[in-house]
């Protein structure tokens, strides 16, 4: 078992990658989180049934844990920032294309945690439906939420304040 979710675990490592930099602050804070999410991943392994691909199972696990998080810590932060050189590490990690991608990452650290995870799965091109089933709301919410926060995105593109 130990096997199989190591090999799985590192086929799909660009999830937790993701997630931490998209929930958590400060490189340590990340580095400390990134390796409970992995923990989190490890504990609910022997719940994996294969009725959903591994990958989704894992952004459910690792989305739920990042949220699991940040609400145990609701009374000192209100909204995840991200720091100018936090920005600088994500754009390094994910080598953005052009300006708008940054601006793209800017807008979306503004984002309330469960709405960056309903943007995340949808800008990695998972179905309403695959959304709906990860972030636990119905598929027409997660349509109308995905409505929103694109209005909201486009209007910080708008406004200059990404």
């Amino acid at each position: 078992m130990e096997e199989k979710f190591t090999r799985l675990l590192h086929q799909n490592q660009g999830i937790v990658h993701k997630i931490s930099n998209l929930y958590f602050r400060d490189r340590l804070e990340k580095e400390d989180y990134h390796q409970e999410l992995i923990i989190q991943l490890w504990k609910a392994f022997p719940s994996f049934n294969h009725q959903a691909k591994f990958s989704t199972w894992m952004y459910r696990v690792c989305l739920n844990a990042a949220i699991d998080i940040l609400r145990k810590e609701k009374n000192q932060l209100k909204q995840v920032k991200i720091t100018e050189a936090d920005m600088k590490h994500i754009a390094s990690n994910h080598a953005p294309e052009n300006a708008n991608q940054e601006k793209l990452y800017q807008s979306i650290s503004q984002l309330s945690p469960i709405d960056k995870a309903i943007i995340t799965l949808y800008l990695d091109e998972y179905s309403y439906k695959e959304i709906a089933e990860m972030i636990g709301i119905s598929e027409s919410n997660t349509g109308v939420k995905i409505s929103r926060i694109k209005s909201q995105i486009l209007k910080s593109f708008k406004d200059g304040n990404s």
